[in-house]
């Protein structure tokens, strides 16, 4: 007779041997679900390059534009039909002339990974930042792109022994950045007569892509010792003001430019008797000579108008500007003038109005720089000359705080430089200010006469 359970056992029963079962499972788990818990998903992470195109996903092939090449017979040596290359070309259009690719420029081409490599990308360089990128798929695409900028704050410090170009290609600094600084301090530093030992601070901000500097977009700060004084500047910015202003707040900009010229060195100067180097007899040469190569800019020096571009034997191709009713300034023995440079001609501060040459008495490719004052010459490299407008004075509390925070970061620069084996002694005005340069510059030896 089968044995009869009361339903109060049963559950009592059921419920026994499912807490066995689960007991097994706890302590006995299924291979197969923990082998399911332990593998998650991998997530396979994809690397773009430079042109944002997947690495390792395609073949490579790189080259350069070869002297006399046009774009067609690249994208013909890629094997792609007569239709396509005519697609590609006038999607280019819309970018840059294709029939004014220039040598040496960079190209890519990315082919499939498999047997036929087949073309999927085309990658034209424009420049160092800009690209143009064709697709090749079902349907041509073409669009310019630009490589990622990283900007990143920067400092820069250096001792001058013969150049402030030759100064920055030894410390492995950027030439951009040269050329800023003779910018900004154009109007308080003569860089034609820069001195052994002159040195320099600067806080910037510079870009790269790919690491190679591509830009300076900004300079925060610049100290400069030239001759033994020192030169603060602190870019500030704010509403409709803007500009580099010194310690006190007075603008570095001056009315007038120190040199005509970027670059150069000067030949001679202002004299009342100087041996003529063509006419080979003593005369006064009212004027200092800028020596630098065919073609370079000449700057006007300050805001003015033209009253004289003509050509004469003596002077050859020359400029003279009003610039008040005191001033007045010459440039002499242009190749040519810049475009529309005549009588009449208003010009402003650092405009282009001719280019350096030797016509008239010359012997070789200078600019002859004259100034008068009240009709009369007089050499400009004695004279000080007025800042333009300072800092407004309901500005100053935003701009000292500023200049306070960099004044700090300044003095936290080291400077390259210190062991140049032919800076055998201190810069003749070294005693007079030992006390600023020891702050500007801790550390620096200072060595005896």
């Amino acid at each position: 007779m089968p044995l009869k359970l009361k339903p109060k056992y049963l559950l009592l029963l059921a419920a026994f041997f499912s807490g066995i079962i689960i007991l097994i499972f706890v302590i006995f788990p299924n291979p197969i679900l923990v082998r399911l818990q332990q593998e998650e998903p991998e997530v396979v992470a994809i690397v773009l390059d430079g042109f944002g195109l997947e690495k390792d996903r395609y073949l490579v092939k790189s080259d350069v534009v070869r002297r006399d090449q046009t774009l067609s017979q690249i994208l013909e040596g890629l094997m792609l039909a007569p239709e396509t290359v005519n697609a590609v070309i006038e999607g280019m259009k819309a970018h840059i002339d294709p029939r004014r690719i220039r040598s040496g420029q960079s190209f890519h081409t990315y082919l499939s990974a498999d047997s036929t490599k087949t073309p999927q990308h085309f990658i034209y360089e424009i420049s160092i930042i800009d690209f143009i990128k064709v697709s090749l798929g079902d349907s041509v695409t073409v669009e310019k792109r630009q490589k990622e900028v990283t900007t990143l704050p920067q400092t820069a410090s250096g001792v001058i022994y013969e150049s402030l170009w030759n100064t920055f290609t030894e410390n492995n600094l950027s030439i951009e950045l040269a050329i800023r600084l003779s910018e900004i301090l154009a109007w308080e530093v003569d860089f034609h007569r820069i001195q052994q030992g002159d040195r320099f601070k600067v806080v910037y901000q510079e870009s790269f892509v790919d690491d190679v500097s591509v830009d300076i977009p900004r300079v925060e700060a610049v100290y400069f010792m030239h001759h033994g004084r020192e030169i603060f500047g602190f870019f500030f910015e704010s509403d409709t003001v803007r500009g580099f202003f010194d310690k006190e707040g007075e603008n570095l900009r001056k009315i007038f430019l120190k040199a005509p010229l970027e670059f150069g060195r000067i030949t001679s100067r202002f004299s009342h008797s100087r041996l003529h180097p063509v006419l080979r007899h003593r005369r006064p040469h009212h004027g200092t000579d800028y020596a630098a190569p065919y073609g370079t800019p000449i700057l006007a020096v300050g805001d003015g108008v033209v009253t004289r571009a003509a050509f004469n034997s003596g002077n050859g191709n020359y400029v003279r500007i009003r610039h008040n009713s005191v001033y007045e300034t010459q440039y002499l023995h242009m190749s040519r003038f810049a475009s529309g440079i005549r009588p009449g001609t208003r010009v402003i501060q650092g405009q282009v109005i001719g280019f350096v040459g030797s016509t008239g008495l010359a012997t070789g490719p200078h600019v002859c720089f004259r100034f008068f004052k009240n009709g009369s010459p007089v050499n400009h490299l004695n004279m000080e000359f007025p800042s333009a407008d300072p800092l407004p004075v309901e500005y100053h509390e935003q701009f000292f705080v500023i200049r306070d925070r960099l004044l700090s970061e300044l003095r936290q620069v080291g400077t390259m430089g210190y062991n140049r084996a032919e800076f055998l002694k201190p810069p003749r005005w070294l005693p007079a200010h030992g006390a600023a340069f020891q702050e500007a510059f801790p550390g620096y030896p200072v060595l005896a006469y």
